[in-house]
């Protein structure tokens, strides 16, 4: 059984700890307002972007199609960029990208694939690092980045594009958490070259009828790379509001736990206390009785 100084220095221990867990709540409340906004301003950007290249790419199939678009005509090698946090703390935020990019690579190896890895966050590396370190290929370090912009989402672009027209890999896909609230935050895999547009639900693609200068194939050629880094910037919105949201939720659950122990050790406390002074009264009783 626990000494009375023993129960004492823990308690004042996990009174700390929630200390920190609550700062941490408050800071991460605080960030996920503006990842939140901005994941959110970026999706009618995103979504009609796709919807206008949905309509491109419909028309502009064909030998002169872009090769972004086309493809290399083979899908043998496949680059997984797995989109992660560089901090950890954030609940199972980490864990449920990296399990949905390690569920695909087995996939994918099963049926004789060549996998290739390029990972965005040092936590994805750090867990992806212990069973596919042959496989990987490159590491994105966002450390020192405050705040995600484009141009970071650009340079990651620019990367893969260099990639694919060296021959690198046949088909990239990127993995990444969307955000729905503070408490859902959904695991999302997304193929971004070949390029792979959807138009918006509910759309009549016959109601207009547009004519493109000089062509769908010259336009195509000039969007896609920006299509590729429009994919991938909002990638990063979503996870920067859903890392935030994890963090916000697992500190909050963490708070309450921390207070809910100090609970348990202060009972456990106080009665180790009564029981000390009750066989100390028990002594003094008898030792007068003796007299």
């Amino acid at each position: 059984m626990p000494s009375l100084k023993d129960l004492k220095n823990r308690i004042e221990s996990v009174k700390s700890t929630r200390k920190i867990t609550k700062a941490m709540q408050m800071v991460a409340a605080a960030k996920l307002r503006r990842a939140q906004e901005a994941a959110e301003a970026s999706r009618p950007y995103a979504e009609r972007f796709n919807a206008v290249m949905a309509g491109l790419a419909a028309s502009a199939g064909g030998e002169d199609a872009p090769k972004l678009l086309a493809g290399t005509g083979s899908d043998q090698v496949h680059l997984l960029v797995v989109m992660t946090a560089e901090r950890g703390l954030c609940g199972g935020f980490n864990s449920s990208i990296v399990k949905m990019a390690r569920a695909k690579a087995e996939e994918l190896l099963a049926q004789g694939k060549t996998v290739k890895m390029l990972t965005v966050g040092k936590k994805g590396r750090e867990q992806l690092k212990r069973e596919y370190e042959d496989m990987m290929v490159d590491h994105v370090d966002l450390t020192e980045v405050k705040r995600i912009g484009y141009a970071n989402a650009q340079g990651i672009a620019t990367d893969l594009i260099n990639r694919f027209n060296g021959g690198e890999f046949d088909v990239a896909t990127i993995f990444y958490n969307t955000f729905e609230n503070v408490v859902t935050q959904i695991p999302t895999e997304k193929q971004v070259i070949p390029a792979s547009f959807e138009a918006e639900e509910g759309a009549d693609e016959g109601s207009t009828v547009y004519d493109y200068e000089p062509s769908e194939e010259g336009i195509l050629a000039t969007l896609l790379p920006s299509g590729v880094a429009t994919a991938i910037f909002s990638a990063l919105l979503e996870n920067a509001a859903s890392e935030q949201g994890a963090r916000m939720s697992a500190m909050d659950n963490a708070t309450r736990n921390a207070g809910d122990m100090i609970d348990k050790l202060t009972i456990e406390f106080n009665r180790s206390r009564q029981a000390v002074i009750t066989n100390e009264l028990i002594e003094i009783i008898s030792g007068a009785e003796a007299l």
